[in-house]
């Protein structure tokens, strides 16, 4: 069956104008039809409307690209595992989403509309379903770790420890989603700030946002000892093993988290790749990984940390923002380079990036980063998150330091 792409295109773009009323009106029709799956989605569903709308742009505008998409939606079957999600769900949210096009696509409904979104939404499912069945014959849904250690390093800010019951496999820059007994069913994503270990361990760094239920209850509700459940691995700005190019970093806030490990990964490697590393906050005392990063720096002479402070004029050190140090660097085409953080840092520094020179293929961020939405959108699955912007000045030379031994 052809996906006709131009016809899901044209008849999305309908629904999203009807935007929290289409999604008001889809989880109202999945639910009254299919009242069990009620228990899978946490109390509250404001978030799950927005999530909803993200995963379907997702999905719609990576119709002309199937490798992508396939690889997309194998990720969301995946990590489905860990809500409850089984075989026997799809049909029922096929038959909810057809509905909702139905009544708000208008005009721009028509039968073969509707045959379009039923193949794509069939051929989802399938390989949605399929990753899900293969996934399950070597993992579980989902780990039960413990937490070894709780490191306050601020009123909003703590490093948790956490030593799953069993091997957790991931990769240096991608995320978890976590859930505490404190909110059943609500999980939120957090990037591993290690690259993986030999004990298996991993550091999640988390700071509490207004009206955060999981980030407030992991900063202040938590302590070693307690168990927290982990989702499956997940995102794809990770560290490209097949290049031998030197690595820009660009680090803002939390943001931190994923480059400080894809940071330790590249020492790790054996391989000779100088990695300079911009950490931005908004003062000094928002460095609050500072201390670790210069001890990750003098076990390695070809890694340079440097910090970036924006609203604190006495710093000594640069001062700015993280887009703004950008343009004081230099040979920037010649690296690859990896951005994080607050999703606005993220765009400016990535625009500024590609005006320096530096290729689309050698620019990583996570500005795109939705593997934690199913559609519908992962009961309890959104962004948490939201960290400082980060800053910088004087011109600073792209270090060129050599000789770090592998790191263990």
């Amino acid at each position: 069956m052809s996906l006709e792409p131009r016809i899901i295109k044209e008849t999305f773009s309908r629904l999203e104008l009807s935007g929290d009323k289409a999604a008001a009106y889809f989880y109202g029709r999945l639910f009254a039809e299919n009242p069990r799956l009620r228990a899978l989605f946490p109390p509250a569903m404001d978030m799950q409307r927005d999530r909803l709308f993200q995963a379907l742009t997702t999905i719609v505008f990576s119709l002309d690209n199937p490798m992508t998409l396939d690889s997309y939606l194998a990720r969301l079957g995946r990590d489905h595992r860990k809500f409850g999600v089984r075989r026997e769900h799809y049909p029922a949210v096929g038959s909810a989403l057809l509905a909702t096009l139905r009544r708000f696509a208008g005009d721009g409904w028509s039968p073969e509309a509707e045959a379009a979104w039923a193949a794509a939404y069939a051929r989802a499912a399938a390989t949605m379903m399929e990753a899900a069945e293969r996934d399950a014959e070597q993992n579980p849904p989902w780990w039960v770790a413990e937490v070894v250690d709780h490191d306050r390093r601020g009123p909003d800010l703590a490093v948790l420890t956490l030593r799953p019951g069993r091997p957790l496999p991931f990769a240096a820059g991608q995320y978890v989603t976590v859930q505490t007994a404190r909110w059943p069913r609500v999980w939120r994503p957090y990037s591993v700030a290690n690259a993986p270990r030999a004990d298996g361990l991993l550091r999640l760094q988390v700071r509490a946002v207004p009206g955060g239920w999981v980030s407030g209850a992991l900063v202040r509700h938590t302590a070693a000892g307690d168990s927290l459940l982990l989702g499956p691995a997940l995102g794809a700005m990770t560290l490209d093993a097949d290049s031998g190019r030197d690595l820009l970093l660009v680090a803002g806030g939390t943001g931190l988290a994923p480059l400080k490990a894809v940071a330790e990964q590249a020492i790790g490697s054996g391989r000779r790749r100088d990695v300079h590393l911009l950490v931005g906050a908004r003062t000094e005392r928002d460095l609050y990984d500072l201390p670790g990063l210069r001890l990750l720096e003098s076990t390695c002479p070809w890694l340079r940390v440097t910090p970036v402070v924006s609203d604190d004029p006495g710093f000594d050190g640069m001062r700015g923002t993280l887009p703004e140090v950008l343009d004081r660097l230099h040979d920037l085409e010649d690296r690859d380079v990896y951005v994080s953080g607050p999703a606005g840092m993220t765009r400016r520094a990535v625009s500024v990036l590609q005006r320096l020179g530096v290729p689309l293929d050698r620019l990583h961020h996570d500005l795109l980063e939705t593997e934690g939405v199913p559609v519908p959108a992962a009961p309890g699955t959104g962004p948490e998150s939201v960290s400082e912007t980060g800053s910088g000045t004087g011109r600073v030379p792209v270090p060129a330091r050599r000789g770090c031994p592998a790191a263990g």
